[in-house]
């Protein structure tokens, strides 16, 4: 299960008890933020798209209200944003989707930061299940997700 990665992963950082679980859904945005009682743009959500070959793929985390804009993307990237098919996502991140996060991710993924994020001094990726998610700053968010840097390719 990958809330039991992500977990594993926190306790090498002597982390663990910072992720949180509520009893309900925090598939969405909306339900993210009603669970865990803040605005939904502090919802960091994570998007998964294609990379540049069939075995890789690249993680943008955004804040709740972003939403992607292709020109961006491709003008960041070089190349179309494709978003992967569900049935690859758990192949490929190691997670489910609804608890596609930054953290504990396999090789072949890359974990990029949306600067829609920096209005916030913490927000809240998920952690693995779509039932979870981790407070965090962003300079523990930059360095707990191993992110390769910082990009605009969403709009508020």
């Amino acid at each position: 299960m990958s809330l039991d990665t992500v977990r594993a992963y926190f306790a090498t950082l002597g982390r663990e008890d910072e992720l949180l679980v509520t009893p309900g859904s925090s598939h969405t945005v909306a339900e993210a933020a009603a669970a865990f009682g803040v605005e939904p743009a502090r919802i960091a959500k994570t998007l998964a798209y294609t990379g540049e070959t069939d075995d890789t793929c690249e993680l943008i985390v955004m804040a709740g209200d972003a939403r992607s804009d292709n020109a961006l993307f491709k003008a960041r990237f070089g190349r179309k944003a494709s978003m992967l098919k569900p049935e690859v996502v758990l192949e490929l991140t190691g997670h489910r989707v609804g608890g596609v996060c930054p953290f504990a991710n396999p090789p072949g993924v890359t974990v990029w930061l949306d600067t829609s994020l920096q209005r916030f001094d913490t927000v809240f990726p998920a952690a693995g299940s779509p039932d979870s998610a981790v407070e965090l700053s962003l300079p523990d968010l930059e360095h707990l997700s191993h992110a390769a840097g910082w990009v605009t390719v969403g709009k508020v």
